[in-house]
């Protein structure tokens, strides 16, 4: 058995540059892969580079190509060696996959082939038609689903594609771990939401704690993030009502969770449709509101309005804030989409106020329902 021709700190700085020179390629590369250091190549290349100057060769492997150099030991430094392999490029023509004139280009090809490990053997043809080194495109343009990460040092001024570290493409807050198997969020106590991002209610001093939705359900005449505010019903701001229940639609936008809560301070809770003819009279009710244009700010992203209702991925469906499965929906055409993304749900206004699943931080308006049974305990307080 070959000693490692070369030590630990020399493969890295072999493996580095070689990625720095294909991140480098010109015309840009679409798919050329980072590439990964072998040890089982690196024993191979041992024992080829101990047969260069003493006794036969070894047999050629048939699915392994070699690069080689020969010069003095230390007579020139890797980086020299690769550099200068790499500059064979301004010979190549990308276009017809041959070099120009007597020039010889097969470490150039080898260097910036696309493959992810020291294994491109110099020129590939097939039938006397040449194999491009890798295919012609913007940096990562053409990743595999497996290698759709992009790899970009700060020393790198194109991408290379890699196995992604982070394969779900998000990331948990507030110190919450990912399961990358399954894409979730397990949150810390404190801390809800498909990303952690939502804060828990402290305590409830009026209410019952949700520990589904890490946040507060208010006793009838009390609200607040802590249900310690005590309120009386507020008739007058009453925008539809629809079998004794008050639906108030805001003037004002805020993320989910934030609408959220301001419906909370007023009492209230996010609105829960539940039959058609719920959805009817409030879709009417907005198509009728956006001509009037009745808004304080003008802080909102779309013209779409926050109803109570959220995707529980440890449910596998979509809840009313108060815990309970929908029984009805209202979707529109080719919705939910947002395959776990868009969390919770909003009345559409290109889709005539039908629902869309939407990510939770967008800003929309909102609608507070009062319940009937609320508002007859309210009516009943002094």
């Amino acid at each position: 058995s070959h000693p490692p021709a070369l030590n630990m700190k020399e493969a890295f700085l072999v493996l580095s540059l070689h990625n720095k020179l294909r991140s480098k390629v010109h015309p840009p590369a679409a798919n050329m892969q980072k590439l990964e250091w072998s040890d089982e190549l690196g024993r191979l290349a041992g024992a080829r580079a101990a047969t260069c100057l003493e006794g036969p060769p070894l047999a050629p492997a048939p699915w392994l190509g070699w690069s080689e150099t020969l010069v003095p030991a230390g007579a020139r430094a890797f980086v020299d060696i690769l550099e200068r392999w790499f500059a064979e490029g301004r010979d190549y023509d990308h276009r017809t996959g041959h070099c120009t004139g007597n020039a010889t280009c097969r470490h150039y090809t080898q260097v910036g082939g696309k493959g992810a490990a020291l294994d491109a053997r110099g020129n590939w043809e097939v039938a006397g038609t040449p194999v491009l080194p890798y295919k012609q495109g913007p940096w990562c343009s053409l990743c595999t689903a497996s290698l759709s990460g992009c790899f970009k040092s700060w020393d790198h001024s194109g991408g290379l594609c890699e196995v992604p570290r982070n394969p779900c493409r998000m990331s948990c807050r507030n110190s919450g771990r990912l399961d990358v198997s399954s894409c979730q969020c397990t949150c810390p106590p404190g801390y809800t939401g498909r990303y952690c991002q939502v804060k828990c209610s402290g305590q409830c001093l009026h209410g019952k704690f949700r520990k589904e939705e890490c946040s507060c359900l208010c006793d009838v005449g009390y609200g607040g993030a802590e249900c310690g505010t005590k309120i009386r019903f507020p008739f007058h701001a009453c925008d539809v009502q629809i079998d004794g229940d008050c639906f108030m639609v805001s003037p004002e936008a805020d993320t989910y969770y934030g609408a959220k809560l301001k419906c909370q301070e007023k009492g209230a809770m996010l609105a829960q449709i539940r039959n058609q003819k719920v959805q009817d009279i409030l879709a009417f009710y907005l198509s009728r509101l956006e001509m009037g244009n009745r808004v304080t700010d003008t802080d909102f992203e779309t013209g779409n309005f926050w109803i109570g209702l959220t995707y529980k991925t440890s449910k596998s469906s979509f809840r009313w804030d108060v815990g309970e499965a929908s029984s009805f929906t209202s979707f529109a055409f080719g919705q939910p989409d947002n395959q776990g993304f868009g969390n919770c749900v909003e009345m559409q206004a290109s889709s005539a106020f039908n629902w869309n699943d939407q990510r939770c931080k967008t800003r929309n308006r909102y609608i507070c329902q009062f319940a009937q049974d609320h508002i007859a305990l309210w009516q009943r307080d002094p």
